[in-house]
């Protein structure tokens, strides 16, 4: 068999080697997690196909088995533990998961996410039931059963009980429409799945015990209902008939049916006959359901089985250990050796009972346990016999006493691998699951509620245990809740039965009927009548030891009470102690005493030594150097060789079982002690819970005192720290209100300065423009002169020529042609200069106009440039003094009073260059005039706080080009007309070189 651990993996193969053709199990699946602890697998489900299953861990890992690819691959992580699962829904994805928290959720296995998050019970979903048609899905839990639509994850119906009636199940017939539950009172109903109208109950049985149905199972075709419960009966129910059809009988090694399986279709000779018990004993026996015989069975003793799943296909059996651990049987390869021979462990028990050399093999019996109709009453011959093995104090069927007795005293103990087993059979326990119940459902006993305090365990399982087990013994008797050393009795138990709290119960219960006899007859003292029987016995054995105590003043309530009610369990290891008890159990109650003189003896030379009474209650509470087979021998030895009327034997009765059904009353014990200390036990715990409340009511005051305090000292120091704050803040405020006293004299400073430099230049470029301009003027005068002077030379020389021109023409009255023809050109030449000078003059004048207006619109939009600067510098001048006011209040006054002193000297800064820049002759506007000034006010007005902007120079560059132009243009024209002049002169020249 090949074990795979999966460890931390996402996913792999399930095993690395083929398995072995005719192999019953294929593969065992374990995981371990961080420091090499194994994680417990909870529950697994196959999928519709029978090819994979779904495992849940401990620590809500998801993972699929894929057999068929030997393939696993981790699918999910819930974070908590699974109570159900379910994997056989109609989309194949997909997986039902039952969670700690009361909730079940659907995840999707190729995505690895949820789908849907289903809520509505209070209590742990125990079971899951799924549709045939796997678009329907039932959860269970013990006070509601809901039915639940797989396509839209909406709660169709729910079923809810009394709280007095809980619900053990409530699932989907195969095939089928019809659901079926069952009650906590074993009444079956069967509902009809789309209205949950009840169709029919089934009818309880009229004879036999009660069984207490725990779990059911129903065969592939619907017609068959198998029901167990803490019984060993087997009920089968023909769900046409609606009629119970056998009563099927368990060995009697079964006592309580956990889980039942019918195997498909695919292995059975016809439908519904094999069907699988899982049982206390972790075997899950395969039985033939019309024939009642076995057929086979899986796991063991050493691996017991917790829960099983079997495939639809009829191929695997995935079984959940109790190690934690996943098995995959093959069941075609068990179902193969079902015929062949094999060896059971009662035969080799037997066969080595009786020394034999070879177990004797034989053929596994095909006689059916029993089987009764419904007819016929429950055979009783069993209950009979169980009643009087009790009485002769018969063993279980195997087992010899005294083969045991010969084996123990040869080997000294009894095999590791078999102690529990012998000691429940010695002990011969009821396991009384209904009765223990009834004493657990009490819950925890007052005695015990601050138990952790005075016996602090580490392990929190074992203290529960302790716990559970204490408030049990205290509930059957109220003896158990006052005894101090109840505890250390019953612990070495608890850590012998950590997992079965039922047999713990009962071996501490048998302890105190059987070997604790007498010892509370005294209470609250010590068994004072045992220890006499016990000094009796030392005295009668070992008298110079004796004396030696009471030299002393060492009693036996000193050196032997110690031993008693800590049971050894304070001066012996764990295997010394389970050496010990193996004689214990199989001897008369007596041996435990004579033990105890055993041990004394055994010890006699340290003891000698000792000789305070520190040094002797030291011993007899820690572990000593000590043979436990010389001490064992030594008991033996003192229970052969004392006197029978010094003989604890006499005074002890003889070794009696607890009872089935129902625990023996104990009274053996003054009651009205116990009642009293009860009484006054009560009592104290009133006035502990009256003083706990007031500790609490002083504690909620003192921490309110506290809190208040804080609250207060916290506020001082907050207005401490607010004060300093204040303080500081002010002292910066003063600091800054100095610093913007100097940066505002500072800058009234600079901008004085600025002021009369932008004076000192506005008055220089204003010097520099009038230089300009009176050198412009200048020049166009001289231009004009000249121009004038020019025109009148022109006149003149033309007033000459023409008075030439008249005198000839009077001195000749026939003129030369040339000559006519000379004069009418210097006439059209003066007509042609003075039509020029005409059209210059003319169109010099719109031009000049024009760069006028142009100037004066220039110099318009100056002053509203100028304007909108001064109000721009008053909002902003307006704007500090509102910021400056809400950060200094003390000093706003002050503030308003230095902007409006700075704001004015500024008015007047700049009204002075204006005042100054007007030409002498100009009409000033009144201040109301505004925006309608006129025209020629506005011509003459010059902005003095700033550098002439860029349109004043485009219209003095606009204003020179026209004015080059024109001169170009008159330079021209006299050029023209000197040209002229000369070409006339030239001619005139000629004609009178001509006429001379």
């Amino acid at each position: 068999m090949e074990v795979t651990d999966i460890g931390n993996k996402q996913e792999g193969k399930i095993w690395h080697r083929k398995p072995i053709p005719g192999r019953r199990v294929l593969v065992r699946v374990v995981r371990t997690g961080t420091q090499s602890r194994i994680v417990r697998f909870l529950h697994v489900a196959f999928d519709g196909n029978g090819e994979s299953f779904l495992a849940g861990d401990h620590h809500g890992n998801m993972y699929i088995f894929d057999i068929s690819r030997n393939r696993f691959r981790l699918v999910q992580r819930t974070g908590q533990p699974c109570t159900a699962l379910a994997y056989n829904l109609h989309r194949k994805n997909q997986f039902l998961v039952a969670l700690a928290d009361n909730s079940v959720k659907c995840f999707d296995k190729d995505t690895k996410q949820m789908v849907s998050w289903m809520q509505g019970h209070e209590g742990t979903v125990s079971s899951i039931s799924i549709h045939s048609s796997g678009r329907l899905a039932i959860t269970t839990s013990s006070d509601v059963a809901q039915i639940w639509d797989l396509d839209t994850f909406k709660r169709n119906r729910k079923l809810s009980v009394k709280k007095c009636v809980g619900i053990q199940k409530v699932f989907y017939v195969p095939h089928s429409n019809t659901i079926l539950s069952s009650f906590s009172d074993d009444s079956i109903f069967a509902w009809e799945g789309d209205t949950l109208t009840c169709k029919y109950q089934l009818p309880a049985p009229d004879c036999g015990p009660r069984i207490s149905y725990k779990t059911f199972a129903v065969s592939q075709d619907g017609k068959v209902l198998a029901t167990g419960g803490r019984s060993n009966l087997l009920h089968l129910w023909c769900l046409e008939s609606k009629q119970l059809v056998k009563v099927i009988q368990m060995p009697d090694e079964v006592r309580t049916v956990k889980q039942l399986e019918f195997l498909p279709d695919s292995f059975d000779e016809a439908p519904g006959q094999t069907l699988g018990v899982l049982s206390q004993d972790g075997l899950m026996r395969f039985i033939n359901i019309n024939s009642c015989k076995l057929l086979f069975h899986l796991g063991s003793s050493e691996l017991a089985i917790i829960s099983v799943a079997v495939s639809p296909n009829g191929r695997h059996v995935a079984a959940v250990l109790d190690n934690g651990s996943i098995s995959v049987y093959n069941i075609h390869n068990l179902t193969q050796v079902s015929n062949k021979v094999f060896v059971t462990e009662e035969n080799q028990e037997s066969s080595k009972s009786h020394g034999k050399d070879k177990p004797e093999v034989r053929p596994r019996s095909t006689k059916p346990w029993g089987t009764t109709s419904l007819m016929k009453r429950a055979d009783s011959s069993t209950e009979d016999k169980e009643v009087e093995n009790l009485k002769n104090n018969a063993f279980p069927t195997g087992l010899d006493k005294k083969r045991l007795d010969t084996l123990l005293k040869e080997f000294g103990e009894y095999p590791a691998k078999y102690r529990m087993f012998l000691w429940r059979s010695l002990l011969r326990l009821p396991e009384n699951y209904v009765a223990y119940s009834t004493l657990t459902d009490r819950g925890l006993h007052p005695a015990f509620v601050s138990l952790q305090d005075k016996y602090p365990i580490k392990s929190q399982k074992l203290q529960r245990g302790l716990l559970r087990v204490l408030s049990a013994l205290a509930h059957w008797a109220a003896i158990f809740g006052e005894v101090e050393y109840l505890p250390l009795v019953s612990f070495p138990f608890v850590k012998l039965f950590p997992n079965n709290p039922l047999l713990c119960f009962e071996v501490v219960a048998t302890v105190l009927v059987n070997w604790c006899q007498h010892w509370f007859e005294y209470f609250p003292n010590p068994p004072l009548n045992i220890l006499s029987m016990t000094e009796n016995v030392l005295a009668h054995h070992d008298p110079g030891l004796l004396r030696h105590l009471l030299n002393y003043g060492i009693t036996s309530q000193l050196y032997v009470w110690p031993l008693l009610e800590t049971l050894f369990s304070e001066v012996l290891t764990r295997d010394e102690w389970l050496r010990l008890f193996d004689h214990v159990f199989s001897n008369h109650p007596s041996f435990l005493l004579m033990a105890c003189v055993a041990y004394i003896t055994c010890c006699r030379r340290p003891l000698r030594l000792c000789f305070q009474k520190q040094d002797f209650e030291y011993f007899f509470h820690h572990r000593n150097n000590l043979d436990v087979g010389a001490m064992i021998k030594e008991a033996y030895r003192l229970m052969s060789n004392t006197p029978a009327d010094i003989h604890p034997k006499t005074m002890l009765n003889e070794f009696t079982p607890l009872a089935h059904g129902q625990y023996p009353i104990f009274n053996q014990y003054p009651e009205f002690i116990v009642e009293y200390r009860s009484q006054e036990r009560n009592k104290i715990h009133q006035q502990e819970a009256e003083c706990f409340r007031e500790i609490q009511d002083v504690s909620a005051l003192r921490s309110n005192f506290v809190r208040r305090r804080a609250e207060q000292m916290a506020f001082s120091s907050h207005q401490e720290l607010l004060q300093k704050a204040e303080e500081q803040r002010r002292s910066v405020l003063v600091r800054e209100e100095e610093k913007l006293s100097e940066q505002v004299k500072r800058l009234a400073a600079m901008k004085r300065e600025l002021k009369v430099e932008e004076f000192d230049s506005t008055n220089r470029s204003l010097l520099k423009h009038q230089e300009l301009r009176a050198s412009q003027m200048q020049r166009l005068e001289q231009e004009n002169r000249r121009k004038d002077t020019e025109e009148r030379e022109v006149e003149e020389d033309e007033g000459l020529r023409m008075r030439e021109a008249e005198t000839p023409s009077s001195r000749e009255p026939i003129q030369d042609p040339s000559r006519s023809k000379h004069a009418l050109e210097e006439s059209l030449l003066n007509t042609c200069q003075r039509s020029l000078e005409s059209e210059r003059r003319g169109a010099m004048a719109p031009r000049l106009e024009q760069s006028d207006a142009t100037r004066e619109t220039q110099v318009g939009a100056l002053a509203g440039l100028h304007r909108e600067t001064l109000a721009d510098q008053e909002r902003l001048a307006d704007t500090e003094r509102s910021e400056e006011a809400s950060a200094r209040a003390p000093v706003q006054e002050q503030s308003q009073s230095q902007a409006t002193t700075v704001t004015k000297g500024l008015n007047q800064q700049s009204e002075a260059p204006l005042h100054s820049q007007r030409p002498a002759g100009t009409r000033t506007s009144s201040p109301r005039a505004g925006p309608s000034t006129s025209a020629g006010g506005r011509t003459k007005m010059v902005c003095l706080n700033s550098s002439p902007s860029e349109n004043s120079s485009s219209s003095s560059l606009s204003l020179d080009r026209g004015r080059t132009r024109l001169d170009t243009s008159e330079r021209q024209l006299l050029k023209e007309i000197r040209e002229l002049r000369q070409k006339l002169a030239a001619r005139a020249r000629d004609d009178s070189t001509s006429s001379s």
